[in-house]
């Protein structure tokens, strides 16, 4: 299945107006947004889980990240309320599921495939920062490296929002509404720009909060032929599917020492930001 997978292009997706496509698991039911491959792919997706409904245990090879939107999600490593922002890197394992139900925002197979850093952050817990180059915005870090920032933002009611996109965006509306190139954005709308892009936004009359990711600087390759060149390779201690970059496409490994990030609100420490 491809969709939105020409990712040199904006793309928009009302998830609230999609209507829900049934999972190989019973009660598991998703709002595709953008997908590049079959039941394996990369992904970015709205789950829901019905009340006491459950994955059986897999292997994230490529990486999963998560935002709670509501409802509680659970897997071995804890119980996540809504504002909960999860990242479950390359090889990491888990089973997920919700006894009383929840909703979730996720994207597969987009991390850096040397990426091994575990986030969980409660994001309802945290401070919003004002970074002294965008003083009209208030941000909550949520994870950084040499590649992306990715951030909750918090724009003030009718608000204009101007943002470079070196290496492109995306904008989840959790909150609120903002318009942009005629577009309304509500809760659970989705946009994505390319590279090069910039975001020319009005912020609605009670403002918004969106979950942003933008990558630092330009890709060197296309990304669809760089979706569409993927991989596929068994893995024989588990028997399942894997998908894997081609060696001359795979991002360069990036130090994980360190949270290294030159955004001004986002150079604290891990500590500082809850991701450890």
């Amino acid at each position: 299945m491809e969709l939105n997978s020409d990712f040199i292009r904006r793309a928009v997706m009302h998830g609230a107006r999609l209507d829900w496509v049934a999972s190989p698991i019973a009660g598991i039911d998703r709002r595709i947004l953008d997908r590049v491959g079959a039941e394996v792919a990369r992904a970015t997706t709205i789950v829901r889980y019905a009340t006491d409904s459950q994955f059986s245990a897999h292997v994230h090879t490529g990486g999963e990240e998560i935002l709670v939107l509501d409802g509680v999600f659970q897997d071995e490593h804890g119980d996540f309320p809504a504002g909960s922002y999860i990242r479950n890197p390359p090889q990491s394992r888990h089973t997920p599921g919700s006894r009383p139900g929840c909703t979730i925002f996720t994207k597969l197979w987009q991390f850096d495939p040397a990426d091994r850093t575990h986030v969980r952050i409660d994001t309802a817990k945290m401070p919003y920062v004002r970074p002294a180059d965008r003083s009209d915005v208030e941000l909550l870090p949520l994870f950084c490296d040499q590649r992306e920032d990715v951030r909750l933002e918090r724009w003030p009611a009718a608000s204009r929002v101007r943002l470079a996109l070196p290496g492109g965006g995306e904008f989840l509306v959790l909150d609120g509404r903002f318009e942009e190139a005629g577009d309304t954005f509500e809760p659970q709308s989705w946009l994505r720009l390319p590279p090069s892009g910039q975001l020319e936004a009005m912020a609605g009359p009670r403002g918004c909060t969106v979950w942003v990711p933008s990558r630092r600087s330009p890709l060197t390759v296309r990304l669809t032929t760089c979706a569409e060149k993927l991989i596929s390779a068994s893995v024989p201690s588990a028997g399942e599917k894997r998908m894997v970059y081609p060696p001359d496409q795979s991002p360069a490994p990036m130090p994980r020492s360190e949270l290294e990030c030159p955004h001004p609100a986002l150079s604290r420490s891990k500590a500082e930001h809850g991701l450890n």
